[in-house]
């Protein structure tokens, strides 16, 4: 039987907060324990990516984050209310691997359908829109269709459309698996821009560790199934706008790189300092 718990008194400075959780699964087979004493917090404004091997929940983490699933023991909180009250209130915005735009809707159409649903008037609708299409770089493109845009573009225009009723937080299930290398990192760079200008938070699920730790505050390390937090390390980078298009190619970088990848692949401790494991 699922049960959950109500959420403790929370920080409503606080975007997530995730206390105790666990989560089963019944299949024909029995039982599979996707996520065991799950702790989390992630601050207003903070970029938290969830790394790890297949299988160990980072999903399932962000499902129960967006109220998509019931952890089975624990609580979520976002900034202060249940998880499905922050849902109802559309607290948060949603993006995931595939754009998932509707064909038949234009680039302006997709962007202002969470606009469209939720009754805002058509001039609020249009001012909305063009702010976004504009802070994605995409006004150009406001009248074609998915199938005319690259892969790259259709997920910007995901992401415009995630950012369309201002939300506080942006759930992120990797939106940039699917690109290229070289669109991939453009991508990276322009949502590291738009964070900046909106001051969302995120959480951002992803398999690759540059990724991860060219995007974050912090990475959240995560073991193998039955998914629990294996190490939480802060990034001790400079992501301003200005500095994003060189920060690959600083020594801090590929510090934390090698930070990430020895405590995903090994498990040991890492030492204080610039690499220091924060647990919180």
């Amino acid at each position: 039987m699922t049960t959950q718990t109500q959420p403790q008194a929370a920080d409503t400075t606080d975007a997530v907060t995730v206390r105790g959780v666990d989560k089963t699964f019944e299949t024909r087979s029995g039982q599979v324990h996707a996520l065991q004493s799950i702790d989390l917090t992630v601050s207003a404004g903070e970029f938290v990516s969830l790394i790890g091997p297949s299988g160990c929940g980072k999903s399932t983490l962000m499902r129960l984050i967006a109220d998509l699933d019931q952890p089975t023991a624990g609580s979520v909180s976002v900034f202060g209310k249940t998880a499905k009250q922050a849902r109802l209130d559309q607290d948060y915005g949603i993006a995931f691997q595939q754009a998932g735009l509707l064909p038949w809707r234009t680039v302006s159409a997709n962007v202002g359908l969470p606009l469209e649903l939720h009754g805002t008037s058509s001039r609020e609708r249009t001012s909305r829109i063009t702010e976004l299409l504009d802070m994605v770089g995409l006004s150009d493109f406001s009248d074609r269709y998915p199938d005319q845009l690259s892969g790259g573009m259709q997920q910007r225009v995901a992401i415009a459309r995630s950012l369309a009723e201002k939300p506080d937080l942006l759930l992120m299930d990797e939106p940039f698996g699917a690109l290229d290398e070289m669109t991939r990192e453009r991508m990276q760079t322009e949502l590291v821009r738009i964070c900046a200008e909106t001051g969302a938070a995120v959480v951002f699920v992803t398999h690759s560790i540059p990724e991860a730790v060219y995007l974050s505050d912090r990475v959240v390390v995560m073991s193998p199934r039955p998914g629990r937090i294996q190490e939480i390390i802060p990034m001790a980078l400079d992501r301003a706008p200005a500095a994003a298009d060189g920060l690959r190619e600083e020594r801090a970088f590929f510090d934390m790189v090698t930070a990430v990848r020895e405590a995903l692949h090994t498990g040991s401790p890492v030492p204080s300092g610039p690499r220091g494991v924060e647990n919180r």
